[in-house]
This record gives structure tokens, sequence and C-alpha cells, in this order.
């Protein structure tokens, strides 16, 4: 993974497991344990799906960067069905707390997705390769 995919990743990453923390103590104070194991399930799904997404999209574009954007749509597609699946099969469970892993679900969504396009604004990558020196540039001083 190159590094300025890995800083995105970090930069993603990082402040979900903090929000996931600060939603499992919340959650603890207000609802209990059941509380607690629904933040945290929440926050495992999040940074687990999301993470593996990038790491995906990495590899599917590592040898033909122009298929990034067909491949992130696909990646983002696959996430969201995928987080939907887990919602319709844990919906009437009594594991958790299914109204705390649902707000914290999507509150550490739209926390991920939000720091994942920082990190991807702050990272300045070039999307034009430039070819290096080629001999029909124009040389520098007079011409005879």
């Amino acid at each position: 993974m190159p590094s300025h995919d890995a800083r995105i990743l970090r930069g993603a990453a990082i402040p979900t497991a903090v929000a996931g923390l600060i939603a499992m103590a919340i959650s603890t104070g207000v609802v209990g344990s059941k509380g607690l194991l629904g933040a945290l399930f929440a926050t495992l799904l999040v940074i687990v799906f999301f993470g593996s997404g990038l790491i995906a999209l990495d590899r599917l574009t590592r040898n033909n960067p122009q298929m990034l954007m067909p491949a992130a749509l696909m990646v983002y597609t696959t996430q969201i069905l995928l987080v939907g699946i887990v919602l319709a099969l844990f919906k009437d469970t009594t594991l958790f707390d299914t109204k705390v892993f649902g707000f914290t679900l999507l509150g550490l969504v739209l926390i991920w997705t939000a720091f994942q396009v920082r990190g991807a604004l702050k990272a300045k990558i070039s999307y034009v390769q430039p070819d290096g020196d080629r001999d029909d540039k124009p040389k520098s001083g007079r011409q005879s």
C-alpha cells in the first residue's frame, strides 16, 4: 500500500475509533451493557468494512489506475450493501441495543467518510503524471 493510502487509512480509522470509544462510554452510561455492546459492534463493523474496502480499492487499482472510479463505486456500493445486510440480520436481536447500534453506525460511517475525504484532499496526489524530459521540448536560450 502506498504511503499516501496508508495515511488516508490511518487518518480515517483513528478518528473513527476515538468516536467509537466516546459512543461506547456514552451508551454505557445511558443504556448499560447492551448499549456498550451495540456501540462496540458498530465501531468494529465500520472499521473492518471500510478499512478492508480501502485496502481492496488499493489492490484493485494498483496495476490499472484508470479503473479507480469504477472500482471505488463498486467497493462503496458493496460496503453499503453489506452494512444493510448486517442491519437486516440483527434488526430483532436482543444481544445489544439496536438503537445505539444504528445511531453509532450512522455517526461512525459519516466520520469515516469525512476523514477519508479530508485525507485524500490533503494528500495532494497528482492525477497527471509528467513524462519527464522529452526531446520535443523547446530548449532555453537562442536558437540559430
